[in-house]
């Protein structure tokens, strides 16, 4: 008996739907969980002796403040980057006469010699040696075997003396520190790209690890925002008074154009033209209405009631703001709701219809016991669609208030991402944000089901 052939063509073309979801949300997804709840930079390991290769001596986190020991130069080999706090020493590789007038080859550092002459490049190629100021001052130099004044000393040299240039090196300080951790007395040494130094150069804290944890932390900064809270405020106020009327809207509109007037299709148009205008546009537009030269202004004076103009969008007229954001939103985003509602409204049967009329039902009852019932499907995905817009309200926002005034999370999480420059935190708001939309869908899902969904 031949084998059945497996149809691989369904395979084949979910494929893509898979790579697409890997992509472009499980990896977004899975690294903004990750940013919330890692810190890449909690623990700072300290070494025994003043380079990476030595052993452990203990461990700090971000932010322990420490005692300064000692500091020692260690060779620098990786590339230099964007560093706050890293201190670095020039070290030259130089060959001339000692204080007996011996030749003498070694390391001098650049703080006591001046440069005399250097290649078109600006590679040095020649210098003296500074002389030391002060009454008890040694007048000699050292030179070190190696870079670094840990290094063994081989010979002296005088001031003013002239040297060959032959290399140069440069070193990262290293500090010798002390600090707490868990009670314990931890010491040992670490890169000072890591230490923030105090005034008094003998204190400081651990400004950032290398070494990440899991932590709590981002979340625990994003509620101690001082934003954090006027943001939930108002991002909910605005949900619970954009989402009725613009449903309540979209239900009329979707009624007028399945009503089958006549120019029908021109209600159509004129409803979805808001669909064609972008978010900041739309703040654009109502931030001139309600400016004190704007439309609004306009019509008040002109039915004469108000004598002078009045500024609606400042500091001090907060419930202004809110009130044009309000129709701002209305007025941008119920034409995606009516589309919904107008294609669910497409499926429901005209015998349906007309049944309940011919059993003598009004047009409000019909709306109430036929229509809406019929139309949970397609209001469950307008409720969930519309929650999601409602939560990511930002442009708008921006545009007319500036975003700090009224603010919403999607603001704070952009504020936290470009002004602080801090993606935990701005992970943090997202996640929230994201933890409000699926709460808010799920509640939708169960409170408008349809009768099979009941059922079942």
């Amino acid at each position: 008996m031949q084998k059945k052939k497996r149809n691989l063509a369904p395979y084949w073309l979910i494929l893509p739907s898979l790579l697409y979801l890997a992509l472009f949300f499980t990896y977004p997804m899975a690294r903004a969980i990750a940013l919330s709840v890692w810190d890449d930079e909690a623990v700072l390991p300290l070494r025994a002796e003043a380079n990476l290769e030595s052993v452990e001596s203990g461990r700090l986190h971000q932010g322990t403040q420490v005692e300064i020991l000692g500091q020692q130069g260690n060779l620098l080999t990786d590339t230099l980057g964007d560093e706050t706090n890293l201190l670095t020493e020039l070290w030259f590789n130089v060959s001339g006469q000692d204080v007996d007038g011996e030749n003498i080859t070694g390391w001098i550092i650049e703080t006591r010699l001046r440069v005399r002459e250097e290649a078109e490049d600006g590679t040095p190629l020649l210098g003296t040696i500074r002389r030391r100021l002060g009454s008890n001052a040694d007048p000699l130099t050292t030179v070190y075997a190696e870079p670094g004044e840990s290094a063994a000393e081989i010979g002296k040299v005088e001031a003013s003396a002239e040297m060959q240039i032959v290399e140069v090196a440069t070193l990262e300080v290293w500090y010798q520190i002390r600090g707490e951790e868990e009670g314990q007395t931890v010491e040992g040494w670490a890169p000072s790209r890591f230490i923030q130094v105090f005034g008094d150069e003998v204190s400081g804290r651990i400004d950032r690890g290398t070494t990440g944890e899991f932590t709590l932390g981002f979340f625990e900064k994003m509620w101690n925002d001082r934003f954090f809270g006027p943001a939930v405020r108002t991002t909910l106020l605005l949900m619970v008074i954009i989402i009725p009327t613009q449903f309540v809207l979209a239900i009329i509109m979707a009624l007028v154009i399945q009503a089958r007037l006549k120019f029908n299709s021109i209600f159509l148009y004129i409803f979805a033209i808001p669909l064609g205008v972008s978010d900041l546009a739309v703040g654009i537009l109502f931030f001139s209405i309600f400016t004190q030269n704007g439309l609004f202004n306009s019509v008040l004076q002109g039915l004469g009631l108000i004598d002078a103009a009045r500024p609606y969008l400042t500091a001090d007229t907060r419930n202004w703001i809110i009130a044009a954001i309000w129709l701002a939103e209305v007025w941008r985003a119920t034409s995606i709701v009516m589309i919904i509602v107008v294609s669910g409204l497409q499926a429901i049967s005209d015998e349906v219809l007309e049944a309940a009329e011919l059993f003598g039902a009004g047009l409000w009852q019909r709306l109430r016991y036929v229509i809406l019932p019929l139309l949970r499907p397609s209001l469950q995905v307008a409720l969930i669609l519309r929650t999601i817009l409602a939560l990511q309200v930002f442009a708008v926002v921006i545009a007319l208030s500036g975003g700090d005034v009224v603010t919403v999370l999607a603001n704070e999480t952009y504020r936290q991402y470009f002004e602080f420059r801090n993606a935990n935190v701005a992970s943090a708001y997202a996640l929230f944000i994201l933890a409000i939309s699926m709460i808010s869908a799920v509640f939708y899902l169960r409170a408008v089901r349809t009768q099979q969904e009941i059922a079942a």
